[in-house]
């Protein structure tokens, strides 16, 4: 079933919740103008600027911001690139959106479920953090590209990638067919106690001596990792392990960036997940306000 995440529509009363309102001019700040709404039935007035209430600036600045730093600038070149729209912003005040609105998206977005294929592609790169050599471990769906699950780990091949595999089956919903990964001997561990059935109808293939030509390579995990290291050059950020960066990065890349090699679709929208609206970003993080703020109420 295909899922379509659209744009919030301000229809109903914040109070009452009552679709009996009525715009009623414009409340001026030195950010923007937002608009303000009449509800006739409990007679309360209110503006809406869901997710981005009590911000000091307007939702366009914020999520141009989400997008120069995912699409590839640092946080001080992207801070650099919104004063010349007139939003006066520290780099650590875009990094201090990233990680409010990264961490609002992830709850959302970690409740609706891809529809991947059944193959699925694994494999390690280096990164560094606070300075020193870690591993980012990912799992990737081969058909559309849905970038699963990630763990930062300290070792290669010793690492415990378990809950890795424990995460992607969460995350997807089922196990697949076919993983291929690299010849480290912690993704064939992790695969025999995770993957592996006694059956053999539903049994995953494991794919683990892959070459660099033909049918068995993990050639698709090596171009993701490359998109991953031209990120990492301008990051200097990387404080922990769980940083909200690399959860942007995944959001970015499933959500938000179209890619070639999907006919200029995102991994979300082959998966069956379509975010409409000029602006994705501020649809992503109004839908996922909306969420958060009808399970705190109700």
């Amino acid at each position: 079933m295909k899922r379509v995440i659209e744009p919030v529509n301000n229809s109903s009363c914040l109070f009452c919740r009552s679709s009996n309102i009525k715009k009623e001019g414009l409340r001026h700040n030195k950010y923007g103008d937002i608009q303000k709404f009449y509800c006739k039935d409990c007679g309360k007035w209110f503006t809406i600027n869901l997710g981005f209430e009590r911000m000091k600036h307007n939702p366009q600045g914020i999520t141009t911001a989400m997008q120069l730093y995912f699409s590839g600038e640092s946080l001080r070149n992207t801070a650099r690139s919104l004063r010349l729209l007139g939003v006066q912003v520290s780099h650590m005040t875009v990094y201090n959106w990233i990680t409010k609105y990264t961490e609002l998206m992830a709850k959302y977005l970690d409740k609706i479920t891809p529809q991947v294929s059944d193959t699925w592609r694994a494999d390690e790169m280096f990164l560094k953090i606070r300075g020193n050599l870690k591993y980012l471990y990912a799992l990737m769906d081969d058909q559309t590209r849905f970038w699963i699950a990630q763990e930062v780990a300290d070792t290669k091949y010793t690492a415990d990638v378990r809950s890795l595999f424990q995460l992607a089956k969460a995350v997807a919903g089922k196990t697949p067919k076919t993983l291929v990964s690299d010849g480290a001997p912690n993704f064939h561990e992790a695969y025999l106690k995770e993957f592996h059935t006694a059956r053999l109808d539903t049994r995953t293939e494991h794919i683990r001596h892959i070459r660099l030509a033909g049918d068995r390579n993990n050639n698709r995990m090596e171009r993701f990792n490359g998109e991953l290291r031209q990120r990492e050059k301008v990051m200097r950020n990387l404080k922990r392990t769980d940083s909200p960066i690399l959860s942007g990065m995944q959001i970015y890349h499933n959500y938000v960036r179209p890619h070639e090699a999907l006919q200029g679709k995102t991994p979300s929208e082959v998966a069956g997940i379509s975010v409409t609206g000029n602006d994705k970003w501020l649809t992503l993080i109004q839908r996922a306000a909306k969420q958060s703020n009808e399970v705190r109420i109700g």
